[in-house]
């Protein structure tokens, strides 16, 4: 092979093919001028390309992708000819050419599913690395999807957007980039849906053909050409097989899919426990209350600040006992105190990151002068996660919120720590360039290895503000630093969707804003759209110089006394309190459809929130909705998000759907329209369904209960609805501590069956469905359970009835 060196230009491509291996899984092709491809094929529908520029591959290291993968390594056939080399699996083919090593990925009957425009190049640096960049074509109608955390419209396509974890307060539907970065995007064109995973945590760009119409590029300031293929051709396997890829979650613990109430900040002691009585003499339902920076002394993590919190174990036993727990803030920023215990111990194991000359790198956040650990280091994540022991074990907080982990710094205009500060990288090295975007994930993935430790037992629960994609096995994440306003609820949805999406299924928004002071209206609206976001917290901002390091805390609480923006669902009187209260026991009404979507996710990666194009995208009406979104399997909701709104028009796609609340049927596939009031939630339930609906509670666990509500709504066409549910917390059920049913409805408005198939032997507390069979026209009804003949109540075009849960068969007609 010629060893010739690669030429300098503006523009380096890959020349003529020299020669092909085949090494198990993996084609390894050399060019002419040093550059290098390997195409490992990992399933039939997943493929990964990697690009090497000085005829080597470096140390391969990835932390999104998960350990826990299993690649299927599938029987693939390479063909040639003097112009292609073709690999072949049972679902694709993947074409290169022999000059250039332009790819195509082809379905089996030789359409085309991504075809390079100028395939993979490169510009050189004068000292070494490379601008890597690779450009697509955009094919007829293709739609993109995906990315992440980006606020602006879902189809991405005529979008340039970066990806750089940013401190992004009071951002707005154009502001690029935001807190977390997901190089994985969406391809959908001719009904083919495809992924395009991008692993390269350097700075990285997309433009879907902004730039040129005809062309999307994706490009990364320094690191590798590294990027995997994944088949659909639905966008729900995507989504699954990506999920597959970089890693899926443990089951969440049940209440922390309740609500949850944070400001910034709640303290002392006793505005913590008025807040949280003012929950339980209202009646209004809530699980967790959190705890911001101020809980601590002086802003040093793992600490409290005892005149605010003389006993915090007391004060949170005492909240415990009550159903709420407790959540509190942990920064990465250290505090630079010989005197702070914390500070040394990193210290004595030289745990923070460095500057090239080998001196810890600083940087001021809320603390003032910081150091920050590198969490690239092993012992570093260790040492972490051993920090949390003296907060869970000794003083009983339930889970952590890691906050400003881009990492921010204060007072620099590029609100971090310098390009050229040192990350270990496993021993690999590397510089802040390539560390910065995976920092907030590490931080995440230590605090969850602690608190999964010190819980005994009990599943972690972790938030984080940064990540990067994989960073969805460690952590919740919420859309960050929002605003009050119309606007903001709308993009509320929409992230919540995006991120969902990809690969981060657990998020939600600051309900209400958490900058500036909402009214009523947009409150009751925030919290009927939040409840069903996965994660359902309001926070706000209350009173503070954002932006200022190590302000005077008698100051701060002065200027809280006379100007404090309180945001709980009470604060702004009737109705809107007892709309705030309807939309929060909402929540805890479907809670158990939302524990499930959460079982599908773990099991099988499929989002929780899916836009209505990733559910119907055979329906190209869905391709432009977003207002519009799923809850699992058989759920659409339509929010109100305009103030005063009195007639609401909202699209539900082809199919028989149901009002939630009463009988009312829709035909979809068309624009609908209904009358709405503050009150007000549409959503609506596809046919055939069965929705299993749980009584109110005010936490999650506070009372068992003999009869659990089953809604069955009549279809034609035999569906399959699932119900999973546990202990809640634990781990029993990866030992069989179960119980998923599996329910198949069949037939119309005449007459129906309904089967049922449990798995696990969960034992839960209830003994009886009392069945809600909604949709049945026929006005004599004969209803037999395994056989029996049983009595009904009829209430219009709903029948009533009460059965064993371990029924087999229930016959309506």
């Amino acid at each position: 092979m010629n060893q010739e060196p690669l030429v300098q230009s503006q523009e380096l491509f890959p020349s003529k093919v020299s020669k092909l291996e085949r090494k198990g899984h993996i084609v390894h092709i050399e060019c002419e001028n040093g550059a290098l491809l390997q195409l490992h094929v990992l399933t039939d529908d997943i493929v990964r390309v990697r690009f090497a520029t000085e005829g080597y591959f470096p140390r391969d290291l990835s932390y999104a992708i998960d350990p826990e993968f299993k690649p299927d390594y599938p029987d693939f056939q390479i063909e040639e000819d003097e112009e292609y080399i073709n690999i072949r699996t049972s679902s694709i083919i993947c074409q290169l050419t022999r000059n250039g090593l332009k790819t195509t990925f082809l379905d089996l009957n030789e359409k085309v599913i991504l075809e390079d425009d100028k395939g993979f190049h490169w510009e050189k640096y004068e000292h070494g690395g490379a601008i890597v960049m690779m450009s697509k074509k955009v094919q007829e109608d293709e739609y993109y999807f995906g990315m992440g955390d980006k606020s602006g419209h879902l189809n991405l396509r005529g979008q340039r957007i970066q990806n750089w974890n940013t401190d992004s307060f009071g951002y707005s539907s154009k502001t690029d980039p935001l807190y977390r970065s997901i190089p994985f995007y969406y391809g959908l064109h001719h009904d083919h849906g495809y992924g395009v995973f991008f692993d390269n945590s350097f700075r990285t760009f997309f433009d879907f053909g902004k730039e040129r119409p005809e062309a999307t590029s994706f490009w990364a300031h320094n690191g590798e050409m590294n990027y995997y293929f994944i088949n659909g051709p639905g966008l729900i396997e995507v989504a699954e097989n990506y999920a597959m890829l970089t890693g899926r979650p443990e089951l969440p613990a049940l209440w922390t899919l309740g609500y949850h109430q944070c400001k910034w900040s709640y303290y002392p002691e006793k505005e913590v426990k008025r807040i949280a009585n003012e929950f339980r003499s209202r009646n209004i339902p809530c699980d967790a209350i959190y705890l911001d920076i101020d809980y601590m002394d002086g802003y040093r993590c793992f600490t409290w600040n005892h005149e605010f919190f003389p006993d915090p174990k007391r004060m949170i036993g005492e909240l415990k006992d009550d159903g709420f727990k407790t959540v509190v803030m942990i920064d990465p920023g250290i505090m630079i105190d010989r005197d702070y215990w914390v500070y040394q111990q990193g210290m004595d194991m030289d745990a923070y990151l460095k500057t090239p000359n080998g001196l810890n790198s600083t940087g001021k956040v809320w603390p003032g002068p910081c150091v920050f650990p590198d969490f690239t280091r092993e012992d570093v994540r260790e040492w972490w996660g051993e920090l949390y022991q003296g907060l869970i074990s000794e003083n009983g907080v339930a889970a952590v919120w890691n906050d400003m982990n881009e990492p921010a710094a204060f007072e620099v205009p590029t609100k971090t720590i310098p390009e050229d500060v040192r990350f270990h990288f496993e021993g690999r090295g590397g510089s802040h360039q390539e560390g910065h975007n995976i920092y907030g994930m590490q931080m995440s993935r230590a605090s969850y290895n602690g608190l999964k430790k010190h819980l005994n037992g009990k599943r972690p629960y972790v938030i984080t503000r940064a990540s990067y994609s994989g960073g969805q096995r460690y952590a919740s994440v919420w859309t960050g630093d929002n605003v009050a306003s119309w606007e903001h609820l709308l993009l509320a949805s929409t992230q919540s969707q995006r991120l969902s999406v990809s690969g981060f299924s657990f998020v939600g928004s600051d309900v209400g804003g958490f900058n500036d002071e909402p009214d009523g209206e947009l409150v009751v609206r925030w919290l009927q759209m939040a409840a069903f976001h996965p994660l359902y917290r309001m926070h706000s901002i209350g009173y503070h110089a954002v932006g200022d390091a190590a302000v005077d805390e008698d100051e701060v609480q002065a200027k809280m006394d006379e100007v404090t923006l309180d945001q709980e669902p009470w604060v702004y009187g009737e109705p809107y309190t007892q709309y705030a209260r309807e939309a929060i026991e909402l929540r805890y009404r479907i809670l158990p459809i939302m524990y499930t979507a959460f079982y599908q996710y773990v099991q099988r990666g499929t989002p929780v929130l899916r836009p209505m194009s990733f559910m119907y995208q055979n329906d190209p009406e869905t391709l432009h909705r977003m207002e519009e979104f799923c809850l699992g399997d058989h759920l659409v909701a339509a929010p109100v998000a305009e103030p005063g709104l009195k007639r609401r028009g909202f699209y539900l796609p082809k199919g028989r759907w149901y009002n939630f609340k009463g009988n009312k049927a829709y035909s979809g596939g068309k624009e609908q329209f209904m009358d709405v009031d503050l009150n007000s939630i549409p959503l609506f339930v596809k046919e055939g369904a069965v929705l299993p609906i749980a009584p109110v509670m005010q936490y999650v666990g506070e009372k068992e209960f003999d009869q659990h509500e089953l809604h069955v709504y009549a279809g034609s066409d035999e569906v399959k609805s699932q119900w999973y549910e546990d202990e809640g917390d634990g781990y029993g059920y990866t030992e069989g501590n179960y119980r998923l049913a599996n329910f198949y409805v069949k037939g119309s408005g005449s007459g129906i069956s309904m089967k049922q198939e449990i798995e696990g032997n969960f034992d839960p507390c209830y003994k009886e469905y009392k069945l809600f069979i909604h949709g049945i026209k026929s006005k004599k009804t004969r209803c037999l359970v395994d056989g029996e003949l049983v009595p009904t109540l009829r209430r219009g075009k709903t029948v009533e009835l009460t059965v064993n849960r371990d029924f087999n068969l229930v016959e309506i007609g």
